[in-house]
């Protein structure tokens, strides 16, 4: 059984929602700060890719290289919301993940999103 801690992802924080929408169902939005980002770099292990291109052969998951992108996704969210509560916000608005190759040396990951103070529609 796998576990979700190590191969899930997602982040909870007590003071910055973050969504993937453009709104949140019972708040409105009463400023828009702008963009945030977080942003990380990893570098290739060769042990892992070698057991990558091992594993490559006969198929399957490649849990190492999984397990690093989780791990990188959750570190670039991490940095997302450090800078969005920085800025005074407390919410995210139309987050999304970038992974792109970095020079052949690794991959960078960035998560980023709209920066926005929300709150409560009174009943």
């Amino acid at each position: 059984m796998t576990d979700i801690n190590e191969y899930g992802g997602g982040q909870h924080t007590a003071d910055v929602l973050v969504v993937t929408t453009n709104d949140v169902p019972g708040y409105r939005v009463d400023k828009i700060i702008g963009e945030v980002f977080g942003l990380t770099v990893r570098s290739r292990n060769i042990g892992s890719q070698i057991g990558a291109g091992l594993k490559s052969l006969a198929g399957g998951e490649l849990r190492g290289l999984t397990k690093t992108l989780v791990e990188s996704r959750n570190q670039a969210m991490d940095r997302l919301v450090e800078q969005a509560r920085a800025r005074g916000a407390n919410a995210i608005l139309m987050m999304r993940f970038d992974v792109s190759d970095a020079a052949g040396m690794g991959s960078e990951v960035c998560a980023y999103g709209t920066a926005a103070v929300i709150s409560p529609i009174a009943p």
